[in-house]
């Protein structure tokens, strides 16, 4: 009974680092995504945060891991989001 229960806590300790694990696997799919649809891989991060913190940084959340609760936040560096600004429109 003892090793049971030695082997639960076991398994239950290593659940946050299967749960980052998951989160980096999540971002590193979006990652991929928005590079296949044609932006640099230098002109956007993308950053892991607590739901409590993703709404203040002025990105676009574009997916969730963890249970809902932490978000991946998608922003655009300042050198692609001006040039951008500054094309003319068709």
């Amino acid at each position: 009974m003892k090793k049971l229960l030695m082997a639960c806590a076991a398994i239950a300790g290593l659940f946050p680092l299967l749960a980052q694990a998951s989160c980096e696997s999540v971002k590193t799919d979006i990652s991929h995504k928005i590079i296949a649809n044609g932006v640099a891989e230098s002109d956007f991060s993308l950053d892991i945060l607590p739901n409590d913190q993703a709404s203040s940084t002025g990105g676009q959340v574009v997916g969730h891991c963890e249970n809902d609760s932490q978000k991946i936040v998608y922003t655009r560096s300042a050198e692609s989001a001006s040039a951008t600004d500054d094309a003319p429109a068709p």
